[in-house]
């Protein structure tokens, strides 16, 4: 009962009119963005970032959520119709999404990731309610120790998933440690790298580095590359709802690809991206007629399609339980709390009952507005896909200038994301992931301030880590997965 209850206080913050009219927002934003290729909830999150100041904090992370899984149902749209993934965990959409299309079965491939993103979504919910609460209790056991071991182990398990060398990883992951580093010691107030700069002296900000990394990166990107013009499918879109036949098909899909996709999002590291891939492989596994897939099975629809919408609610559950965030998107979002004076930890739901209700219950009403928004106008979402990108990109060039200028009305922070736009562009061309390194900005306060605390505590001893049997264990699991690739590599030089 205290569960309902909790919900319905959240029903009553986000059915405020202007609550509303942010998560409307947010899912509307978070649709374009899937239908359009090239930007990403990532980068869209980093660019309205500096529109949150304005907003009040459980305003500004309704918007900011709704965003983030109304791109994971507009990431299928183009991944359908033009083979082109609108978002990065769209991709494993288009081998069978785009064969159905082709087959002239676009209308019940649209549908069934629309329903099926429905449906996970809001079971993931339900699954955010409960897991976020069980886990704040333990979380409660957490001290200075224990958080420093947890954040070396999501270190730990985001170079060791990421796509790339897991050298560049390290390399970029360090890079972020020591950039949020620059400015005021934590402890002493002592300046750091800062050069006598009172822009350096308050850190280097994490709204110019994001908008830098991931908004002018993606358009100088964007600007060379030609892959992304696609032509659309021209077909009517009948037939939306699925046949009988098709929910048999996938019915099972979409309550294994929920499963699926709600536990690999809770692992530091995991998103929808590994869930989806995660959730195809499964399915094509299971099926008595795995040859059908990449040629229009709807279940390699379904499936994927569930995942990565499941995977978003649980990204949630270890950023309000344990202050920790799961992937890049989480971080931009926790360092939105940050900029708001919120710290996410064990106490988060107690200390702010209107901002994570209020959230939880903006997920069941987003959904039903994306479920609302797909399948009534897909035709208009498709018009969306003629917009050139000669017009598109100096567009967002604008905003980021706008939008960093407005938050202090400091030149120099507008300098810092030119550089981080270029620097940007250079990891992309070079192949170094920018995951490790906001992930490691954003962290790297928090770790050093409880590396240091710990260190307090026992008078300088390292051995802290290690007596205490829940840090010792997270360390140890830590340790395993940054030195799993470094194996293969000294076989491969031993030979």
């Amino acid at each position: 009962m205290d569960v309902l209850g909790h919900l319905a206080f959240g029903f009553s913050v986000v059915l405020t009119l202007s609550n509303l009219g942010y998560c409307f927002l947010g899912v509307l934003v978070g649709t374009l963005v899937g239908v359009l290729p090239g930007l990403g909830p990532a980068a869209t999150i980093a660019l309205l970032l500096p529109s949150t100041l304005h907003l009040n904090h459980t305003s500004a992370v309704i918007m900011l959520a709704g965003v983030f899984y109304g791109a994971m149902y507009g990431g299928s749209t183009t991944s359908i119709l033009v083979n082109l993934p609108g978002e990065a965990a769209s991709v494993i959409t288009c081998l069978d999404g785009h064969q159905m299309a082709l087959q002239g079965r676009a209308g019940p491939a649209l549908g069934i990731a629309a329903f099926g993103s429905f449906i996970s979504g809001t079971l993931s919910v339900v699954a955010l309610m409960i897991g976020s609460t069980l886990l704040s209790k333990v979380a409660l056991r957490f001290g200075p120790p224990e958080y420093t071991s947890l954040i070396f182990l999501s270190f730990s398990i985001l170079i060791y998933l990421s796509s790339g060398s897991t050298l560049k990883a390290t390399i970029m992951a360090i890079v972020g440690i020591f950039l949020g580093s620059i400015g005021q010691d934590l402890i002493t107030g002592d300046a750091r790298f800062s050069y006598g700069s009172l822009t350096l002296l308050d850190g280097v900000g994490l709204v110019p580095v994001a908008m830098g990394t991931f908004g002018i990166a993606e358009v100088l990107e964007n600007l060379e590359s030609e892959a992304r013009k696609g032509s659309v499918l021209h077909t009517k879109f009948k037939n939306l709802l699925p046949t009988l036949q098709d929910w048999k098909d996938s019915i099972g899909p979409i309550i294994r690809g929920t499963l699926i996709g709600f536990f690999v999002g809770i692992l530091p590291g995991g998103g929808s991206v590994v869930s989806s891939f995660a959730s195809y492989a499964v399915e094509k596994r299971l099926s008595k007629h795995p040859e059908r897939f990449g040629k229009g099975a709807i279940q390699g629809v379904a499936g994927p399609e569930s995942a990565n919408n499941s995977a978003v609610a649980a990204n949630f559950i270890p950023l309000v339980s344990l202050g920790i965030p799961a992937n890049i998107v989480m971080a931009l979002i926790l360092g939105a709390l940050m900029i708001h004076g919120i710290r996410p930890g064990p106490l988060f739901i107690q200390d702010n009952p209107d901002l994570f209700w209020g959230v939880v219950a903006s997920m069941y009403v987003g959904n039903v507005m994306l479920l609302i928004l797909n399948l009534p106008l897909i035709g208009v979402w498709v018009r969306f896909l003629s917009i050139p990108y000669r017009i598109l990109f100096p567009l967002i060039l604008l905003f980021c200038l706008i939008g960093v200028y407005s938050l202090n009305n400091n030149i120099w922070e507008v300098v810092i994301m030119v550089i981080f736009g270029v620097v940007g562009y250079l990891m992309r061309k070079f192949r170094y992931e920018a995951a490790p390194f906001v992930f490691a900005l954003v962290l790297s306060p928090i770790m050093e301030n409880n590396l240091r605390q710990s260190l307090l505590m026992s008078e300088g001893d390292f051995s802290i880590f290690f007596t205490r049997p829940l840090s010792c264990s997270l360390m140890i699991v830590g340790g395993i997965l940054f030195s799993l690739p470094i194996f293969p590599w000294m076989r491969r030089k031993q030979m």
